[in-house]
């Protein structure tokens, strides 16, 4: 079975990526691409709380951005903050957020799934965007 190294490779490389955009990032507090990047790469290994900083940044930088909102929406619900997810999932919305099939499926969103308020979201998404295609 190959996947206990292939695990390993991928950690290496996930922490080497991490170091990179965290030494580019204090050189470049503002570059929007570089927190992005680094933003993914928090989320993507398991670093939620130091993800929603990042995200939390972007939406200052960022404002009118709906996918800078909607992924504040993610790490808020990873950190369980889930009325704060809400709202960033709402505000993302209001900006022009429309990818209804990524928004149901989204793992990270997981813990939001059955909310009645989620729920009218995805409906509001579908009926708002997918049926315009």
């Amino acid at each position: 079975m190959i996947q206990p190294e292939n695990d390993a490779v991928r950690h290496r490389e996930d922490k080497q990526e991490l170091n990179f955009l965290q030494r580019i990032a204090q050189r470049l507090p503002e570059d929007t691409d570089v927190l992005r990047a680094l933003g993914d790469v928090y989320t993507r290994t398991g670093h939620y709380t130091e993800g929603l900083h990042i995200d939390e940044r972007l939406s200052h930088l960022c404002s009118e951005d709906p996918l800078v909102w909607y992924n504040l929406g993610c790490s808020l619900t990873l950190t369980g903050e889930k009325e704060d997810a809400l709202e960033a999932l709402s505000h993302a919305l209001e900006l022009g957020y429309d990818d209804y099939e990524w928004m149901k499926k989204d793992p990270d969103l997981s813990a939001l799934r059955g909310d009645a308020r989620f729920e009218s979201m995805l409906e509001w998404i579908y009926n708002t965007f997918e049926q315009i295609l």
